[in-house]
Parts: structure tokens; sequence; C-alpha cells
């Protein structure tokens, strides 16, 4: 009797950790802008599963998930790795969380893993669809500008604006195309790193396993970081259209690095002055680089 009760929990934890993921896919995929913050929320309860549940048992969680993604999506398609990655981020992240590393090994292993991943899984589309990865990029972000126009045409905005814009479509695909590495990357770390925030107050209040890391607000990244953003600045100074997008790529990259660590030092002054927590989480969502994108991002995947 004991044993079906256990089973009964679990199978209740499992169907429960599926609705609630499924039912933030769906709010990411029909609601713009806001859609896009829920779809931060999406690896959480895969997360949370995970580390309640136990590996074996909680995996099922984003295995039947993704059978349910397949079948809305009716197959493979470039959104559907991009919510698969959300699910994978979960599970990873609570698999270094259990192993209870410092909180940049966490991060760096977890992204590692997502992005080479995403980067595996995301050939074997392209060879399998027997489409060119250059060619599918540049389909995708074409198609995506041309429904983020539509977007500002239903908003209202002025007609000379989206004259403007729609002129200047070909040379905004062409620079997004290519440094489409940096904003995968910068991305995956934003999501990995809002998770692991996220799940601090889920996993402490649920007397679940979650890392010391000690005082995040007094975190800085590496110094050598700083030669790494010089190198960076100094290819987009050369000549040369491949070496200058390598510089811009490498910017970007080291742009969100430095964000968390501009957050951290405005959180240790708000906790200096006693600043309220709700306008800790006002002034990160108001000066968030991801949030100023977010009518395009909810509709670009690859973002």
């Amino acid at each position: 009797m004991v044993s079906q009760t256990v089973q009964g929990e679990v199978l209740k934890d499992i169907a429960i950790g599926i609705v609630i993921t499924s039912f933030l896919f769906a709010i990411s995929i029909k609601l713009p802008v806001f859609g896009f913050f829920c779809s931060l929320f999406i690896p959480l309860p895969t997360l949370y599963y995970r580390s309640k549940l136990g590996r074996r048992t909680g995996s099922f969680i984003p295995a039947l998930t993704i059978i349910t993604l397949l079948v809305m999506f009716g197959g493979l398609s470039v959104d559907i790795f991009y919510f698969i990655k959300l699910l994978l981020i979960g599970f990873i992240l609570s698999e270094f969380i259990d192993l209870n590393l410092s909180i940049e090994k966490t991060i760096l292993y977890t992204c590692s893993v997502a992005l080479f991943s995403g980067l595996a899984a995301f050939l074997f589309y392209t060879s399998i669809a027997g489409i060119e990865i250059k060619s599918l990029a540049s389909e995708y972000v074409a198609k995506n500008l041309e429904m983020t126009l539509e977007l500002y045409k239903s908003m209202g905005m002025p007609e000379e604006n989206i004259h403007t814009i729609s002129s200047s479509l070909e040379n905004i695909q062409y620079v997004l195309v290519r440094i489409m590495p940096a904003l995968v990357t910068a991305s995956t770390l934003f999501i990995v790193w809002t998770c692991l925030m996220l799940a601090k107050p889920l996993l402490k209040t649920k007397k679940l396993f979650y890392p010391d890391f000690g005082s995040l607000n007094l975190w800085k990244a590496p110094e050598y970081l700083v030669w790494v953003a010089i190198c960076c600045g100094l290819l987009i100074l050369i000549p040369n259209k491949t070496i200058k997008f390598i510089g811009i790529n490498g910017i970007i990259i080291m742009m969100t690095i430095y964000f968390f660590q501009g957050i951290a030092i405005v959180s240790f002054y708000f906790e200096k002055k006693k600043i309220p927590t709700h306008a800790h989480i006002f002034f990160i969502q108001s000066h968030c680089p991801a949030a100023g994108s977010a009518s395009y991002g909810y509709r670009s995947r690859f973002l």
C-alpha cells in the first residue's frame, strides 16, 4: 500500500511537471513579448522535478514533453530545437547543482553542454533535411524579420518607420546571420543565469539541495577577460569582414558576462542602502539586454 501511494505521488509529480511545462510553452508561443519572459521559466519545472525525483524518474518529464511538442508542431523544426534546449538546460543545471560546483563552473558547464548539444542537433537536422546551415539560418532569420515587421504594423508604428525598416531588412538579415553564434551563446548564458537565480528560492522552499555560492553581489568576472574584450575590440578595427564579425561576436559575449557583473555591483549597493527587493527586480527587468529585443526574440528562437 505504501509503495502504491509513493508510486501514485511520483506519477502525479510527472503529470504536473508535463502540464506546467506545456502550459509555459503554449504561452511563450501565443503571446508576444510576455511570452518571451514566460519562456525563461520553462527550464524550472524540469530542474525542480529532476532535483526532487532523481535523474531517472525526473527525465520522464522532458522526454514526454518533447513528444508532446513534436505532436503539437507536427514534426521537427528549428523552434522545436529551441524548446528542447530549454528543457535540456533545466535538466543539466540540476545535474551540476548536485555536484556542488562553483557558480562559474555551474553556469559554464551547463552552457557548454547545452550549446554543443544544440549544435549537434542542428547539424543532424540540416543533414536529414538536405539544407546548408547558412541557407537555413538565412531563411529562418528572414522569416522572423518579416513576422516582426508585421507585428510592428499591428502595433500602429508610423508608416515611414515601417518603410525604413522594410528597406533595411536585407542588411539586418546579413548582420544577424553573422552574429548568430554570439546571440545564441549570450541568450544561453542569460537563460542559465536566470534559471539558477530563480531555482534558489524554489529549491530552498521545498527543502531540496541548493549550493552555497556565497554572496553573489560580490561576484566579478575573471580579470583576464578584460584582455579578451580588448582583443575582440581590436579585431573589429581590421578591414576584413570575417575577422570583423569574429570581433563583434566576441564583444557581444563579453558584454553579457560584464552585464552579470554590473547586476552584482548594483545588487551590492541596493543591499547596502537597504532598498526593497521589488526595486531590485524592477531594475534588472528594465535594464536587461534581452528585454529590449523581446518583441523580436519571442519569435526568433535562435536568440
